[in-house]
């Protein structure tokens, strides 16, 4: 049961314009919390810029059931509202989650248990790993991989659900990060978990049970551009995470744009030898049959090779296992490589309109062009997923089945 005044775990439940959704799900929320959940608990409303009824009914709420307060805020602002909510709490692990309770809440213990216990920094529930059971939208589920595996290419981040609404931090470690985070939207929750990442803590991730909230009122476009712009300043901006890395005694972690430009010149130098045998080889094959099938052959037999030299050089991976599939994802990659490189050579042929053929120098030319567009394409792949057995898998969503919201983890 809670004990008043001494919250050892604080839900912040973010909201704007909610009035619909907040009662039934905070009611639901404490019940569940007060019957279930063996650990003294409050949950906060954060009401961040309503216009409607929304915190009306949320001191409405406060008043009438034991352990809800409400928190109300002018302006509007997931991260703004975590931030404030966070900064002032006694709890000792602050955590969150959406008002619609998409996450299944039996998740909750396993969330908050390892920083309760101390083992982890950062706890997030994540769609992505393969024992999550998820009901969504394909169009919401393209962009959530997408974006993930963005952010894998990108600042090297190795957690695999960045936006998922169900998240935790130990209050000590908050404090140290908080005030690191600049962002008060939507890539708040990204930017804590990067910083976190960088600052060696441990982030656990606790697989969901998740259901899409087909009454969502995200601007998807919006919230991309903002989140692109996010990855930029982050990618630009270097943080002093010494003294959090020093204060938890975590191990130091090369930084990660060091660690990119390492790998990039180490990628480009397998590059410029996969490029010189593959022109070579189209030259040799080119003798003998037409232009497309030699292009076809130069590069399979180049991308086997270039696919292992990067798996030992570029990317550090040893012994035998996982060699086949690196070797699979790899041969994805070349047909990605190889479209480029045959829809230029097409298009280079639709030029002369069949009454002369380009001198095979110019051809050169333009394969190689397109090879240095089909480098960038395949490194990102190679980054997030094709060296990476922990990133979530490429191929297209496949809708599970309907779940039952009272299903455990």
């Amino acid at each position: 049961m809670q004990i008043p005044g001494h919250p050892r775990v604080e839900i912040v439940v973010p909201v704007k314009n909610e009035e619909h959704d907040l009662g039934p799900n905070i009611r639901r929320l404490r019940e569940f919390l007060d019957t279930a959940f063996p650990f003294p608990a409050e949950v906060c409303i954060a009401d961040n810029g309503s216009t409607d009824a929304t915190y009306e009914i949320g001191t409405l709420l406060a008043a009438e059931l034991p352990g809800v307060r409400v928190v109300r805020l002018e302006q509007s602002g997931r991260g703004r509202a975590l931030k404030q909510v966070w900064s002032a709490s006694t709890a000792e692990v602050l955590a969150y989650m959406d008002v619609d309770l998409s996450t299944n809440l039996n998740a909750l213990l396993p969330l908050v248990a390892p920083l309760l216990a101390g083992h982890s920094d950062v706890a997030i529930g994540t769609r992505l790993a393969k024992s999550s059971r998820v009901v969504r939208r394909p169009k919401r589920e393209f962009i959530s991989r997408s974006y993930n595996l963005l952010l894998r290419a990108t600042l090297n981040a190795h957690f695999s659900d960045a936006q998922c609404g169900f998240k935790a931090i130990r209050a000590d470690v908050a404090r140290e990060l908080l005030p690191l985070v600049e962002d008060t939207s939507w890539f708040f929750d990204t930017e804590l978990l990067v910083l976190a990442e960088q600052a060696g803590l441990r982030i656990h991730e606790v697989p969901v049970d998740w259901v899409d909230d087909l009454d969502s009122r995200v601007a998807i476009a919006k919230t991309v551009g903002e989140d692109l712009r996010g990855i930029a300043r982050l990618m630009h901006n270097r943080v002093d995470l010494e003294a959090i890395r020093q204060k938890y005694g975590r191990p130091r972690i090369l930084d990660p744009r060091t660690a990119l430009a390492a790998r990039v010149l180490r990628f480009c130098a397998v590059g410029v030898l996969s490029t010189a045998a593959y022109a070579l080889l189209y030259l040799v094959l080119r003798q003998g049959m037409p232009a497309q099938v030699a292009n076809l052959l130069a590069l399979l037999i180049t991308a086997v090779g270039n696919t292992a030299l990067n798996r030992r050089i570029t990317f550090g991976v040893r012994g035998i296992e996982g060699r086949w599939r690196h070797h699979l994802r790899g041969l994805v990659t070349f047909g990605i490589g190889w479209s480029l490189t045959a829809a230029s050579l097409w298009l280079l042929h639709a030029m002369y309109d069949g009454v002369s053929a380009p001198h095979q120098a110019v051809e050169i030319t333009v394969l190689t062009i397109a090879n240095l567009a089909a480098t960038v394409v395949r490194f990102s792949l190679f980054q997030a997923w094709v060296f990476d057995d922990d990133a979530p898998t490429l191929p297209a969503f496949e809708p599970p089945a309907v779940l039952e919201n009272t299903r455990s983890n």
